[in-house]
């Protein structure tokens, strides 16, 4: 629920805080005295409408789900919009964007005098049918989640096959591209490194001859080591260490000899020639590592080619039983709504009549299987297709919609906001509606703005907008109070005794009744 709203600077109104109750919440005043403008600050407050007020703001009691855009749930969760040079949102003091405030109130807000037809699209309709069928035959549920579970396998599956058929036809030249590909680089046959090797040989190959002339140069040193050997011997210093490093001058140049005669071996053209067939697979793929990964994932994409027989054969045995099963559960379903269909006309029509509607007309047709079955719920007030409904009854039926929803809710149905849904209504069809509207409250937080007396004494807090001067207040209004304002609704602004005995009679008779 919406716990507090705080208003400033907008149009007529300079300051406005409002303390929320659970219920219906009602806004009466005179025309102009700025109810509506009121309705859409709370609106723009929750992102769901826009206004040119300094600060609009709803603190809100709703559990949020929006962690995927960033947004920590609080107890209370402050719904923020301020407009100075530009209009900014926030949620908990975290700037965000409308549409996206917009986006998380929307799971929570519903704004009932817009003409949307979502009320009676096919998935909720069908979610009160099975809500309904949910309180008497509790394993619909499981029955459900089987049958999704099916649906889902079923189109996964039919996605597969379908684009194995659609391969199938160009399969030999897909095999032939493979084989190119794998081709181009097994010909070459790369090894990790092998590039880094044959620069080392390039590089060796290039200084080769100089690096063995320096070699036999550097070996006459041994012919003079004897004489090292005496000189020291004379002077009584141990040789040790001389000899130690003419043996390890031995070993390095002997090991540069071996090292650079074995290039004798090595053809400079092949070496070149290779580095070449190396640099150019690099310049394609990126890398020997990274050719070597697309070779393999091209050898894998043939195999599954080579296995597409054995592949789609299996796929078509799984679709053809994961399909018969769909079937089934779907007739399990529909065998279910069809059973509960005549309650829920029955029930519907039921508030229909209270609410001064004609009947309506609720079939079942068979449509192609989706998430939901086979079903599609088709209704129509008294042979009347809903486009062509007047905007009275539309809403009429809406609440009529969500009072046989909510007959089956488990929990809060959040903020339903309506403008003046009883206007050009009589005094019957008005308590009406106003007694739907206080069914609904059981389950909703619901903010309306009434011109009518009996809808006006239904509600659990009333609130008098009015102005003073140039500037519109908000004031919520005690037992008193209320009966002054009805009264006033009543009789215009000349409030007579007759009108405030009739007030006050409203007021004690649904106070009774709550």
């Amino acid at each position: 629920m919406i716990e507090r709203f705080y208003l400033k600077e907008y149009l007529s109104f300079k300051e406005v805080e409002l303390n929320l109750a659970c219920g219906l919440i009602v806004f009466t005043g005179p025309s102009g005295s700025g109810k509506s403008i009121l309705m859409n600050s709370i609106l723009s407050s929750l992102g769901a409408s826009g206004c040119e007020a300094t600060l609009c703001e709803s603190s809100v009691t709703w559990n949020l789900d929006a962690e995927e855009m960033g947004i920590e749930n609080d107890e209370i969760n402050i719904f923020k919009h301020i407009k100075k040079e530009k209009s900014r949102y926030f949620i908990n003091n975290q700037s965000i964007s409308k549409k996206t405030m917009s986006e998380v109130s929307s799971n929570y807000l519903r704004h009932l005098s817009l003409k949307d037809y979502s009320d009676f699209e096919n998935s909720n309709l069908i979610s009160i049918l099975d809500l309904r069928i949910q309180s008497k035959f509790k394993n619909i549920s499981k029955l459900k989640d089987e049958y999704l579970s099916s649906f889902n396998d079923f189109v996964e599956s039919s996605k597969k096959l379908e684009k194995l058929n659609k391969e199938e036809g160009k399969l030999l030249e897909l095999k032939e591209f493979l084989l190119f590909e794998i081709k181009k680089i097994e010909d070459i046959n790369p090894v990790v490194s092998e590039d880094e090797e044959l620069l080392k040989i390039k590089k060796e190959l290039s200084k080769k001859e100089k690096v063995l002339e320096n070699i036999s140069s550097a070996n006459s040193i041994f012919d003079y080591e004897h004489y090292v050997f005496s000189a020291l011997d004379s002077l009584d210093i141990d040789s040790t260490f001389f000899n130690d490093a003419m043996n390890e001058l031995r070993v390095v140049l002997d090991n540069a000899q071996e090292r650079f005669s074995a290039l004798d071996d090595v053809d400079v053209e092949d070496v070149l020639n290779r580095i070449e067939e190396i640099s150019s697979l690099k310049k394609r793929y990126g890398s020997i590592e990274e050719a070597l990964v697309y070779r393999q994932m091209k050898k894998d994409e043939l195999a599954e080619y080579e296995n597409i027989e054995f592949t789609k054969d299996d796929l078509e045995k799984r679709c053809a039983i994961l399909e018969q099963n769909v079937r089934e559960l779907a007739d399990k379903m529909s065998a279910l709504r069809h059973a509960e269909l005549n309650s829920f006309i029955k029930d519907l029509n039921r508030y229909l009549k209270e609410l001064y509607l004609r009947e309506a007309e609720v079939k079942i047709n068979e449509t192609e299987y989706n998430s939901l079955g086979k079903d599609e719920i088709i209704l129509k007030l008294n042979n009347t297709e809903l486009q062509k409904v007047s905007t009275g009854e539309f809403n009429r039926l809406r609440l009529a919609i969500l009072a046989l929803k909510s007959e089956h809710m488990s929990q809060n149905g959040g903020v339903l906001m309506l403008d003046e849904i009883d206007a050009n209504l009589s005094g019957e069809e008005s308590m009406s509606v106003a007694k739907v509207l206080r069914e609904l409250s059981k389950h909703f937080q619901i903010f309306v703005i009434s011109h009518q007396p009996q809808l006006t004494s239904m509600g659990d807090q009333h609130f008098l907008i009015y102005k003073n001067g140039d500037e519109s207040f908000a004031k919520e209004l005690d037992f008193e109070s209320k009966v002054n304002e009805i009264a006033r609704i009543i009789s215009g602004e000349s409030v007579s005794n007759e009108a405030k005995k009739f007030a006050k009679e409203l007021l004690e008779a649904n106070r009774c009744v709550l």
